[in-house]
């Protein structure tokens, strides 16, 4: 029943393609007047003289209130680009261009049964009457004309690359290589993408936490000042900032403040607002970032408003941000064969939202409100609420993040109960949560199924003991304590080898280690892995966390980076190697364990630190999980009699033990006593 139910949702998000008229009679689309820079260079509104913005009441821009006729709302008007497909479509030509299912002709069946053969009637490629995404001057140019009118932007640009193509864009066209880039320690894989395309470095700001809910919130304007003042006293400026807001749970800052410090130092303002296309659209929803005065703004639409899947859009106001770098950016990203049919879904949402923008999120926010109140009456479970965070600013209403530790339950487990037993399908599952979205299309009696699915849970978790799970690891303290020895870009290019997680410690990351949902990266390349990170990342892979980027997704192997001093060590004991390219990453290891005489060429000391590539002295930290489940670590602890091999700890969750002046040939035989095994656990 609930398959049937979400196959009939997808045939009704493409329906939108198929209301074609029978007697339309197709003419070329004419071309239009000159970009949309030029038509908006008198604009001067703002705080800041430094860039403009046209935006009215409440997020509502003036210009849509003041100069689109109500005629253009009509139903019975196609948005421009949907409107230029249906016509292309309607054609009754011989076609020798791509796709390669011919309009639909040899479309596959397999996928037409499911969504049948309208949109591949209108999945066309670059036909002159569609315009050119990369130099816009008809259906294309006018569609995102009227998008940035009803955004408040000065300009607008379509993505079919979604809001990380955006994010990629927006840092490019801001830093340099070298440049400095001041952004949260928990923002999203993109923008650590970006500084490897860009050769920005990271001015991280680690976000407040929440200990009790294991969620990071935004950041502050005292912490951005604080940032922009650090970099100062380094002698260095910040080429432009990211602040992700809203972010994954709808916590919303305080742009006004933060982009008034920035542009009061001539810094753009970058906001990663891809949780937020529909702010500004309510009464009881928060403001939108451009109208708290961002410089460029990237938005998912196809998240809480009704695009297609991958279909975002990157709004600009200002004149801090080159308009030309970032249409060469997005060149350099985007597909050159862009999907039609992303592309109208982006002109068909701007036209759904145009059409009744008063009140077209009322329904969802009753529903939302109506929710609250059921699920607040539920014994053992919590709602995460604005008090939660103490320096956030607001939190989006149709966000909702879902406590259960109350019930002696992680995120995933009550996730995986909804979802098998109510059909229930959350956004993103937490440690301790999970978080729901809602939009235009929820349905009330979907509300009403995840009030009884939480009732069961409540009633049958509820007065169980809550599970004793120790000290609690959390995201926040891996974040606290980043050490960084190259720069994103320079690891990205450096030399790989494969190291056991026993090994990892101290080394230098060489990809991008990310729990996800929600694509916030724990290790990223080129900062030294540490306890903590390497903790969180066990303990969340053993709550059901897919952990994404990482070579081995078990955990029990690391890929960190060569290091010059590496390589220095490596020629003594190995003269035949005489330049980095002519290693064999995968036999490095090998030639460092090497004969015990070659070993003692070096010094213990000396030893861990080429290993370690990194110059201070290093406490080794090994995670173990045992096959129950259990995790058990060991330290090696160095007294001043003890410079090369120190005590050995092990310390084991039902039992302890100390072994006393073990070199690392007897340890690695302790543990193999102890039978600890990594993989076995995690898998």
């Amino acid at each position: 029943m609930f398959n049937k139910q979400t196959m009939a949702s997808t045939s009704q998000d493409m329906s939108f393609l198929g209301n074609l008229s029978k007697n339309w009679s197709f003419s070329t689309c004419r071309r239009l007047t000159p970009s949309i820079s030029q038509e908006r260079n008198g604009m001067m509104l703002g705080k800041n003289k430094n860039y403009t913005s046209c935006v009215g009441y409440n997020g509502v821009p003036l210009t849509e209130i003041s100069c689109v006729p109500r005629a253009a709302a009509s139903q019975n008007e196609l948005p421009p680009l949907v409107s230029a497909l249906k016509a292309s479509a309607e054609q009754n030509a011989a076609c020798f261009h791509f796709p390669g299912h011919n309009r639909g002709q040899a479309a596959p069946s397999s996928l037409t049964q499911l969504i049948g053969s309208k949109p591949f009637l209108h999945d066309l490629p670059e036909l002159p009457e569609l315009d050119n995404l990369f130099s816009p001057e008809g259906p294309i140019l006018e569609a995102q004309k009227r998008a940035a009118r009803l955004f408040g932007a000065s300009e607008t640009w379509f993505l079919v690359g979604g809001s990380t193509c955006g994010i990629q864009a927006a840092i490019m066209a801001t830093c340099s290589p070298g440049d400095t880039l001041i952004l949260p320690r928990n923002s999203h894989i993109s923008a650590i993408s970006s500084m490897v395309l860009s050769g920005a470095l990271p001015k991280y700001i680690v976000p407040e936490y929440d200990f009790k809910w294991d969620i990071a919130g935004g950041i502050t304007p005292s912490q951005v000042h604080d940032a922009i003042k650090e970099l100062e006293m380094e002698g260095r400026k910040a080429a432009a900032l990211l602040v992700v807001s809203p972010t994954y749970h709808g916590i919303c800052s305080n742009l006004d403040e933060i982009c008034h410090i920035c542009h009061s130092y001539n810094i753009p303002v970058i906001v990663d607002e891809a949780h937020g296309a529909h702010l500004g659209f309510h009464l009881e929803l928060p403001s939108s970032s451009l109208s708290q005065g961002a410089d460029l703004t990237v938005q998912s639409t196809h998240k809480v408003l009704c695009a297609l899947t991958q279909s975002s859009m990157l709004h600009m106001q200002g004149n801090l941000v080159d308009r030309e770098r970032i249409s060469r950016s997005l060149q350099m990203l985007q597909s050159s064969s862009p999907s039609y049919l992303l592309l109208a879904s982006l002109d068909a949402a701007r036209a759904q939202l145009s059409e009744n923008r008063e009140a077209i999120f009322d329904k969802a926010i009753d529903l939302a409100l109506e929710a609250r109140n059921l699920i607040s009456k539920i014994p053992g479970i919590s709602i995460l609420e604005f008090p939660s965070f103490s320096g956030f600013f607001r939190i989006d209403p149709l966000r909702f993040t879902i406590g259960v530790w109350q019930l002696g339950l992680s995120g995933f487990e009550a996730d995986d109960t909804l979802c098998k037993d109510f059909g229930v399908v959350c956004e993103l599952v937490g440690t301790k949560s999970f978080t729901l979205a809602f939009n235009l299309g929820t349905q009330r009696d979907h509300v009403l199924r995840l009030v009884a699915g939480l009732k069961h849970l409540s009633e049958t978790s509820f007065h169980q003991p809550v599970k004793d799970e120790g000290e609690d690891v959390n995201h926040c303290v891996c974040l606290n304590d980043v050490k960084m020895s190259m720069s994103p870009r320079e690891a990205f290019f450096a030399t790989k080898r494969k190291v056991s997680i026993r090994d990892s410690l101290g080394e230098i990351c060489g990809e991008l280690v990310c729990p996800y949902p929600p694509g916030i990266p724990v290790l990223i390349p080129g900062e030294i892995i540490t306890e903590e990170a390497l903790n969180y990342l066990l303990e969340i892979r053993s709550k059901g966390a897919v952990i994404t980027g990482a070579a081995d997704c078990s955990l029990s192997s690391f890929v960190v980076c060569v290091t010059q001093v590496f390589f220095r060590h490596l020629q003594v004991l190995h003269p035949e190697i005489d330049k980095p390219a002519e290693l064999d990453v995968d036999k490095a290891d090998e030639k460092m364990e090497g004969s015990q005489q070659e070993q003692s060429q070096l010094h213990n000391r000396e030893k861990e630190r080429y290993y370690k590539g990194w110059h201070q002295p290093i406490k080794k930290f090994v995670p173990k999980v045992l096959s129950s489940g259990k995790v058990v670590t060991y330290h090696e602890s160095k007294s001043n009699k003890q410079q090369s091999r120190g005590a050995m700890v092990i310390e084991n969750a039902q039992k302890s033990c100390n072994v006393s002046e073990l070199n690392k040939g007897d340890a690695d035989k302790t543990i193999n006593t102890n039978k600890f095994d990594v993989l076995s656990a995690v898998n």
